[in-house]
């Protein structure tokens, strides 16, 4: 049985999703999820794990600037532990939203991983 290793980057986990043939259901959990949290985001199944990973990174910035309160509902929501967002470096929006996104594509790469191998 293996066990699950968070990828330490954005790129190798978008690679592994592929390689793993689950980056489908990775984007079908983050639309399912923003959804749920009523941020409305759809990407589509032909969406890159390039254009996934810059538009992901460009809707938690406007989330960050304009909805703060609706980005902690949102990473409650997905799950993502609060004190590894309490550890992030606050003070550059660009570099912090890209952080965010990470630890948000983690998180629902677990869920997909999970569901798929149990």
């Amino acid at each position: 049985m293996s066990s699950f290793i968070a990828p330490s980057t954005t790129d190798s986990l978008l690679s592994e999703a592929e390689k793993e043939n689950l980056y489908s259901k990775l984007i079908d959990q983050i639309n399912k999820d923003f959804n749920f949290a009523n941020e409305a985001i759809d990407f589509p199944q032909s969406t890159s794990p390039f254009e996934l990973k810059v538009q992901l990174h460009e809707k938690i910035y406007r989330m960050i600037q304009y909805k703060y309160a609706e980005l902690l509902n949102l990473l409650y929501i997905i799950d993502v532990p609060e004190n590894n967002v309490k550890q992030l470096d606050g003070s550059d929006a660009v570099e912090l939203s890209e952080q965010i996104a990470f630890l948000v594509l983690k998180r629902e790469w677990m869920k997909v991983w999970f569901r798929n191998k149990f």
